[in-house]
């Protein structure tokens, strides 16, 4: 008498059913989070917590609606090529900045689920030529800018631009209550800075002294750089020209401007030793690739100088 083999039929574990991929959003398609273009450029506009690249992409962006003339669901790689090319004659890092922001901002559609394809994915920003090396100046000449400011809150400025390696930015931000003493006489600054990310930034015995010498009775809410407005904080427009005055006092280039005292700082550091995770700490970087640019902007040694030539 035979007995026939029943087959074992393994179920499907529950959590692999298609009902319940579905029940958790899995393999749908992706739901457009905007309905008009305006809408998208919003949308990813808002991604940006830096005010000056916000405004930049704005513009980038209705340079190129203006160009195409078409929803972005038309667009076509050819259209983001002709708008490529229709930049030639600008400055490279414009051009650079334009294409990046387009790229950007298909990308995004995409991802949102607003456009089907990303066109511009096919399309490669022009190369720039790196110029972090002309925008180095010597540490005489940034104590020069520092030393002959009669200002003392545009001298206590230009010091915590130099000696604390700020963004503009931060530095018209800070409050007396981001100031904190440490021992030994130093300080240390709490920086809100690009991307919204906070970091602590320690200040050298001079530079807090420098920067306490302008307190007087002034709150802890109130802006370390007061405006001569009405108390409120310096603007960044306004503390650009205090740099641009201080660096024509010195007799230096036209071209100098706030972020060349925080190059000046990078450089300045890792030329006296300083290890480069903790400039990259300092500055805020995201990555340590970014900090050793000012490595390769001057390097301390060449095979040039072992020809005799």
């Amino acid at each position: 008498m035979s007995t026939a083999l029943v087959p074992v039929v393994i179920a499907e574990p529950v959590e692999d059913l298609p009902l319940e991929r579905a029940a958790r959003g899995e393999g749908l398609p992706a739901l457009p989070q905007a309905d008009t273009d305006q809408g998208l450029v919003d949308i990813w506009e808002r991604r940006h917590a830096s005010r000056h690249t916000r405004r930049n992409y704005r513009m980038q962006a209705a340079r190129f609606l203006a160009y195409v003339g078409k929803p972005l669901r038309q667009v076509r790689i050819g259209d983001v090529q002709a708008f490529a090319a229709s930049l030639d004659g600008m400055a490279p890092a414009t051009r650079a900045t334009a294409i990046a922001a387009v790229k950007s901002l298909l990308t995004f559609g995409q991802e949102v689920g607003y456009l089907q394809f990303n066109v511009g994915k096919a399309v490669k920003a022009p190369p720039v030529k790196n110029t972090l090396a002309e925008r180095i100046m010597s540490e005489a000449d940034a104590m020069r800018m520092v030393a002959l400011e009669p200002n003392a809150r545009d001298r206590a400025f230009l010091t915590l631009l130099y000696g604390g390696g700020l963004r503009l930015s931060e530095a018209c931000g800070l409050r007396w209550r981001d100031l904190t003493e440490r021992d030994g006489g130093a300080g240390q600054a709490t920086v809100f800075g690009k991307g919204g990310k906070t970091r602590i930034v320690l200040l050298s015995p001079n530079t807090w002294r420098t920067l306490m010498a302008l307190r007087g009775e002034a709150e802890v809410g109130d802006p370390v750089f007061r405006s001569r407005k009405k108390g409120e904080p310096i603007q960044p427009r306004q503390a650009d020209r205090i740099v641009k005055a201080a660096a024509a006092r010195a007799g230096l280039s036209a071209e100098v401007s706030a972020h060349w005292l925080r190059h000046a700082h990078a450089s300045h550091a890792l030329d006296r030793g300083a290890p480069i995770h903790l400039v990259q700490a300092t500055l805020g970087h995201a990555s340590v690739s970014t900090t050793g640019r000012y490595l390769h902007a001057r390097p301390t040694e060449s095979s040039a100088r072992f020809l005799g030539v």
